[in-house]
């Protein structure tokens, strides 16, 4: 047995895993019968796919615009479809292309879709669904989420393909996402490559898209390594596989030295247009009026990159709405109305920004990008991986996961910091900043350790209380992120801690806490319990689109709800001095 944590039988002990030419295959076979199928979209533009249109958007100088639209009712979100649409229109503005907000559900093979647990987006139940929903407005469909790296891949890709989209994601999503209750990651990315075999053999060019801060870019600290990951992504589909890379980064850019520093980066050497740069959400913390400058400033920063270096990518301006709950058709619409006049004004600042900053950094990425990538395969292929098999590389670095890789192949010291854990330490700071001396000492004296875990993979939150518990003298256990109710029960009973924090936020806050409280008195755990984040679900038994606040229920459960992590602190403090919080 090796030593080495990244040893090829350490990280891949399975003696025979598929072959990934012959997945490749398998889903090139498929394209006999399943190909790009027409749309709204196609059809109004008379174009092959939306890569000849975004690559004649460019030729134009014209910068595109994405809205994403999440609601469960499939009738509604085609009447917005078209509503969306038409009223950006009739305002002399555009929308171009679309984001389908999949449920999670969709993720599950197909057997398993009915039972499986449902979250809050639009659940299309065939190739049928696709195409009602794609052909509702000439608007370039892109279907992301829960479609790439789950056991429902090829599907789903399937069925998308017949719709007319002719962006498929999200690839992102096979290195960090996890299926509640599927553990088999072996069929998530068998079926995945399958998938991607399958767009490779399309006779119209077929965008693989990957959301880079839902793959590893959120848990890098460098930069350098984020577009390094890009890098290593863009190799396996574009010169393993065949089929031309899209990516799309900016949910966590909130500086915009940063954001446009890395466009920058992203966009050198790239042979397949982006799809789209996502909105700073992150940043909407504050009131409304707070909030539209938020959206100002990083739309400015994402105009000014496609005017210094286009590359096809949409801007996505999000409403305002998005950090508390899904948003609704007016918000849409005004939030893209927005975006559309900050294009135009954009042109008189223009001479005012100095690109020089951000064409520096954007050097120093782009070099550690290149190192980070040629270093993970270098030392892959030294451990005796198949870095020719996409399968291989895949599985690996999906097990290997970001941290490790950083650790391993990095530079060490950053190259370009990631803005993320930065924020996240601003944020714990401002929290803390205004704890008293008495009351760091009491929670600091009392030996407190607690469990923090996270109901779905966005993991800021947990991050965010990992780093306040440390600095108030709290031990801090890993609960795990994306975890099973079953199994965060089994390891509260397994740590011994004092308490358990949850961060949740895909709209499954009450079915996740009861679940997980039913597990823990079947073990006999009794600690107190602490939930924050997206405090929200859709109601049973209906068919809205619009979650509701779970917030008094679940403190009807014995839960503390926490409405900002700041409320941790009284929680602890009850915890010190022997107190339910």
């Amino acid at each position: 047995m090796s030593d080495d944590p990244l040893a090829h039988g350490t990280i891949l002990p399975e003696p025979d895993l598929p072959n990934g030419g012959e997945l490749l295959a398998t889903g090139r076979v498929l394209a006999r019968d399943w190909q790009v199928g027409t749309c709204a979209f196609l059809e109004h533009h008379g174009v092959a796919s939306e890569a000849v249109f975004k690559r004649d958007a460019v030729t134009r100088g014209m910068i595109m615009r994405h809205a994403q639209i999440g609601f469960r009712d499939i009738e509604k979100t085609r009447r917005c479809y078209h509503e969306i649409w038409e009223r950006c229109a009739s305002a002399g503005a555009r929308v171009d292309r679309y984001g389908m907000t999949l449920d999670w559900a969709m993720g599950y093979p197909l057997a398993m879709r009915d039972s499986g647990p449902r979250g809050t987006g639009m659940w299309l139940k065939g190739a049928e669904d696709f195409v009602a929903v794609t052909a509702r407005a000439p608007v370039a469909p892109h279907f992301g989420d829960w479609m790439l790296g789950f056991p429902g891949a090829l599907t789903n890709t399937q069925w998308a393909l017949a719709a007319g989209s002719t962006a498929i994601g999200n690839l992102g999503q096979l290195f960090t996402f996890r299926l509640p209750g599927w553990d088999d990651d072996i069929a998530c990315v068998a079926e995945t490559v399958k998938a991607l075999g399958l767009i490779a053999a399309q006779p119209v060019e077929v965008l693989v898209h990957a959301n880079l801060d839902d793959g590893f870019a959120a848990t890098f600290q460098d930069l350098a390594c984020c577009l390094g990951a890009a890098l290593i992504e863009r190799h396996i589909v574009e010169d393993l596989i065949g089929a031309p890379m899209a990516h799309c980064y900016g949910h966590h850019f909130s500086e915009p030295v940063a954001r446009l520093a890395f466009h920058l980066a992203l966009s050198d050497g790239a042979t397949a247009p982006g799809s789209m740069i996502y909105g700073n959400t992150t940043s909407y913390r504050g009131e409304p009026a707070q909030n539209w400058a938020s959206l100002a400033s990083y739309l400015l920063a994402d105009i000014m990159g496609q005017r210094l270096a286009p590359t096809g990518h949409a801007i996505n301006p999000v409403p305002i709405t998005e950090g508390s709950r899904i948003p609704d058709i007016d918000e849409i619409v005004e939030a893209q109305l927005f975006a559309d006049r900050l294009i135009g004004q954009a042109e008189g600042l223009a001479p005012l920004i100095d690109p020089e900053p951000a064409r520096l950094e954007a050097a120093r990425i782009v070099a550690g990008g290149r190192a980070f990538r040629d270093a993970v395969l270098g030392g892959l292929a030294d451990r005796g991986y198949d870095t020719t098999d996409p399968f291989v590389l895949f599985l690996a670095l999906r097990r290997i996961g970001a941290a490790r890789l950083e650790t391993a192949f990095g530079p060490g010291i950053p190259v370009a910091a990631s803005p993320v854990r930065r924020e996240l330490d601003a944020m714990a700071g401002r929290r803390l900043e205004v704890v008293d001396t008495a009351t760091r000492a009491i929670i600091a004296g009392a030996d407190l350790t607690a469990l923090i875990a996270t109901s779905d993979v966005h993991e800021h939150g947990k991050t965010l209380l990992e780093t306040m518990c440390r600095e108030l003298g709290v031990a801090v256990v890993d609960g795990g992120v994306s975890v099973d109710p079953d199994d965060l029960a089994r390891r509260t009973a397994a740590s011994g801690c004092d308490l358990v924090c949850i961060s949740t936020y895909n709209g499954i806050a009450l079915d996740y806490v009861e679940s997980f409280l039913e597990e823990a008195r079947a073990r006999g755990v009794m600690v107190p319990v602490l939930v924050g984040g997206r405090l929200n679900q859709i109601p049973g038994n209906t068919n809205t689109s619009l979650p509701v606040d779970v917030g008094d229920a679940l403190g009807r459960l014995g839960v503390a709800v926490c409405r900002d992590a700041a409320d941790l602190v009284p929680a602890l403090l009850d915890a010190a001095s022997g107190r339910q919080p």
